[in-house]
């Protein structure tokens, strides 16, 4: 597959910047462009270590601008799409749908029209790679996993958003035969990821002897990834995935959210050097999201099986890595964890 020019959009997030430092160290022939909006969660300190690098380049810009996408694909004339870009937080939709509808539907359907006509004469060897969420089919009980034939039952705006760009993508492909590859993944985390998602926040709060604030009773449970195993994901479906095909990424590593809490206290105690149990204590019960989805999990033997991935870390090894890295880039954190995040944390945690 020919791939000189890719065009990574979000790429200055949190998954989306440990993809590009992926290719761009892993693929020297390969031209990366990141094109990315730097809204509150995308932030260039996230790629200094490859910003200078010869086959990169960073492009400012909004997917939602029709005409600017379009001018974007007729200059450059991308050989490939892998598409990151979304509005991600299940609390901001909820607070905000109509932004959701504009960045992750309309968004998605401009990079599809512009990719389709620059592509038009010959779509053999070009790729349109849409990321996407496990949020899309809607919640599980306590049995079951979700596979790729799994019906879509979105629970939030969010979730709603995601699951329309994921027809929209399969729609361009049965109906213009455009070359597509989608994939669904489980809760990441990792370095880079802007402290209102879970473990950032609980860490930052931890540090700070500020309040650890869990929605409900906390019994709600999740399958988690470190986020370079989704890179790694990523790369061997873009490069080996088959065209028209959708693969499931997890970690099968279940927790309730209440149960992640408690170890995270007690690795950030011990490398804190507080006594254990004192950070646990911070724990505070508040109300419970709206429409909040009971548990997600992902059946992944389908990646696992066809492209040979599987996840190289262990939850609690990944969980180490991931305090050490927070705790080693204290500046990072101080960055965006002030101005409009730190209004925003107000109003939702008040």
């Amino acid at each position: 597959m020919a791939a000189n020019k890719i065009l990574i959009t979000g790429g200055a997030g949190f998954i989306g910047s440990h993809l590009i430092r992926l290719f761009v160290n892993n693929y020297p022939d390969y031209h990366i462009y990141n094109l990315d909006k730097l809204t509150y969660a995308g932030n260039l300190e996230n790629l200094k270590d490859i910003e200078g690098a010869d086959n990169y380049t960073f492009i400012k810009g909004d997917i939602v601008d029709e005409q600017f996408v379009k001018g974007l694909f007729a200059e450059h004339a991308f050989d490939s799409v892998i598409h990151l870009a979304a509005e991600s937080h299940v609390d901001r939709s909820i607070k905000n749908p109509t932004e959701f509808l504009f960045t992750n539907i309309v968004g998605t359907v401009n990079l599809l029209n512009a990719a389709k006509e620059v592509w038009a004469a010959d779509f053999s060897d070009k790729v349109f790679y849409h990321v996407s969420t496990d949020e899309v089919y809607g919640s599980l009980d306590d049995g079951g996993y979700f596979l790729e034939t799994t019906a879509y039952d979105p629970q939030s705006p969010y979730s709603a958003s995601k699951a329309s760009s994921d027809h929209f993508v399969r729609a361009y492909s049965n109906t213009y035969k455009l070359p597509i590859k989608i994939s669904n993944c489980s809760n990441n985390y990792g370095p880079n990821q802007f402290p209102e998602k879970l473990l950032p926040l609980m860490i930052n709060n931890i540090k700070q002897n500020k309040p650890l604030p869990i929605y409900g009773k906390g019994e709600n449970i999740r399958d988690w990834l470190y986020v370079v195993d989704h890179a790694k994901a990523i790369d061997a479906i873009f490069h080996h995935g088959k065209l028209g095909e959708t693969y499931n990424i997890g970690g099968f590593n279940e927790w309730k959210n209440i149960d992640i809490v408690h170890l995270l206290c007690k690795v950030m105690d011990r490398k804190l050097g507080r006594e254990e149990g004192t950070s646990a204590q911070s724990i505070t019960y508040v109300q419970d999201r709206a429409g909040h989805d009971m548990r997600y999990a992902i059946d992944a033997k389908k990646i696992m099986n066809e492209l040979g991935w599987e996840p190289s870390l262990q939850f609690e090894e990944g969980l180490e890595k991931t305090v050490d890295w927070y705790l080693e880039n204290e500046d990072w954190l101080e960055n965006v964890t002030s101005g409009n995040y730190q209004k925003y944390y107000n109003e939702q945690y008040s």
